[in-house]
């Protein structure tokens, strides 16, 4: 197994269906534009109301990549 270097992002995804998308919405954009990802690591979670229901979701990811030799 070969040693690996590791760079964090700290991202926020939004979903007006679930958590789970929130954070599937923001690895998958960073995934455009990053690549080598490995990890996610969720932070905090959050959400907008809307006439006292929730209006959507917004959670905060740290997102791990290796870093190219």
């Amino acid at each position: 197994m070969s040693d690996h270097i590791y760079k964090t992002l700290e991202i926020t995804g939004s979903s007006k269906t679930s958590i789970e998308e929130a954070v599937e919405k923001a690895v998958a954009r960073t995934g455009e534009s990053v690549h080598n990802l490995r990890w996610f690591e969720a932070q905090d979670i959050r959400g907008h109301l809307a006439d006292g229901k929730v209006d959507y979701w917004q959670v905060t990811v740290k997102v791990g990549f290796t870093v190219d030799p």
